[in-house]
């Protein structure tokens, strides 16, 4: 198979099973991995895999490429992608590795696969990524031979979390995982943390029968919110086909997104580490900056992408951060990496010590908002597009937000106005511009949308836009 430059995405390498990617693509990217880890004096890599049928081919083809340049490769097996990044933080049978390699297509449809990767220590993205794609075409790789073990890291990261996280009662909920990997540890991880569990789709399959695993898009969500309101479960949690990503669910079919999650978190945090930074994405609700403040926080708002929060995460030291697509980093009291997971045990413990978990969520503040909505584009154009809009903004042009407070442009366009926001961001993964709006009313939002539509018209006319 030839190597397609279009796997290389920008936090991880992803493509589709016998068109993009196979084996001997997959025994490159080992080769290529293990050469820049040998480059840093790292040698030993652990690697991990979920429960899609391309898995173990891949496992193989991998693994193959990173011994056959003197990478020890410790097998993980069938694993959560937090698994594998755990696996990077902890010493196994007296060997400390610092990096590795969870093969997983995450949320993507059954035909498609992918690497997520940590290289000494440090998620990659970006060039580091695309550094992987050159070291392959200019066969650039070290030459020795590396040995393979295997080991069972699910009693260690149970142990882990049971030791740590505490409920101050027992909670009743139901687990949804999609027949993600996740449902091969969820249902004994929160038993073991003192919780009554009803498993919803925990086998795991990686056909993916009943519904999508991703918890980001309510329609994965209404076996789960069913489910809540015919039996006397408590809450619902809601995995990813990694396990990277939580969903949560109330008793009054209420889903509560990662942004209002992280209000809890943040609140729960702040206390331990009280003026604490908090980073979240472009995507969060405007409420959370303020809820940090309230708390005694600093809010710190970043780019979208879990590689880059990450990053942002180890760069300023702080305990906490959060995006809206549901990968939330604990630093306090864990390691720092996504991990949909621990995520949902730190919930559990937080809503353990409530009357009422579902008011508690339900109360949360909330603001009126749309979904994520795409607008297509050709190849390429979501960014040339973007940076355009950027170009006017800072000339001040009339092609811009006229009724604007401030516009921000780490990540696209976050525009905030007194009674909302909008956002307009070009996605890393597909060729679509992202958008999404908050307002404290819906006329406020459609004014918003109404701005927004023409700064875009202004520089592409034949702009499809997704309102």
């Amino acid at each position: 198979m030839q190597l397609s430059p279009s796997i290389f995405k920008a936090y991880d390498i992803r493509g589709v099973i016998d068109k993009t990617l196979d084996p001997s693509i997959a025994k490159l990217i080992g080769q290529s991995f293990g050469s820049a880890m040998r480059e840093m004096g790292e040698t030993i890599c652990v690697v991990g895999r979920d429960g899609r049928l391309s898995g173990p081919s891949l496992m193989a083809g991998l693994t193959e490429g990173l011994l056959s340049v003197g990478v020890n490769v410790i097998d993980l097996g069938v694993v959560a992608t937090p698994m594998v990044y755990f696996g990077t933080n902890i010493t196994i049978e007296g060997q400390q590795a610092k990096s590795g390699i969870m093969i997983t297509g995450s949320h993507n449809p059954p035909d498609y696969n992918g690497f997520k990767m940590v290289l000494g220590g440090s998620a990659i993205y970006g060039d580091q990524i695309q550094a992987l794609r050159e070291r392959i075409v200019e066969k650039n790789f070290a030459s020795e031979q590396g040995t393979r073990s295997e080991h069972n890291i699910f009693p260690e990261y149970l142990q882990r979390i049971v030791g740590d996280v505490k409920l101050k009662r027992k909670i009743k909920i139901a687990v949804d995982c999609g027949n993600g990997v996740g449902g091969a540890f969820a249902g004994r991880l929160f038993r073991e943390l003192g919780c009554e569990v009803e498993e919803l789709f925990c086998e795991v399959d990686g056909t993916f029968p009943n519904h999508h695993p991703d918890p980001a898009h309510l329609e994965n969500l209404q076996d789960l919110i069913k489910n809540l309101q015919t039996t006397d479960n408590e809450l619902g949690l809601a995995f990813d086909g990694d396990a990277d990503r939580l969903g949560v669910v109330t008793k009054t079919g209420e889903v509560i997104f990662p942004d209002r999650q992280m209000m809890l978190f943040a609140k729960d945090v702040l206390s331990r580490n009280p003026g604490a930074q908090i980073i979240y994405d472009v995507k969060c609700t405007r409420n959370l900056a303020t809820y940090v403040k309230q708390q005694g926080g600093v809010p710190l708002m970043w780019k979208t992408g879990h590689s880059l929060v990450k990053a942002k995460l180890k760069e300023t030291g702080a305990p906490l951060a959060g995006e809206m697509s549901g990968h939330i980093f604990f630093k306090d009291r864990w390691y720092g990496f996504d991990d949909g997971l621990y995520t949902g045990a730190r919930l559990l413990e937080i809503l353990s010590a409530e009357q009422d978990p579902n008011a508690t969520l339900n109360q949360l503040p909330n603001a009126i908002c749309t979904p994520e909505l795409q607008m297509p584009c050709a190849e390429g154009e979501a960014f040339t597009l973007l940076d355009k809009i950027k170009a006017e903004v800072a000339k001040g042009t009339q092609a811009t937000f006229e009724t604007a407070v401030s516009v921000n442009t780490i990540d696209g366009v976050r525009v905030e106005y007194a009674d909302g926001f909008g956002l307009a961001r070009p996605s890393n993964t597909t060729p679509i511009v992202v958008m999404r709006f908050e307002a404290d009313t819906q006329a406020a939002i459609e004014r918003i949308q109404a701005e927004f539509k023409k700064v875009f018209l202004a520089v592409k006319p034949d702009a499809k836009m997704p309102f």
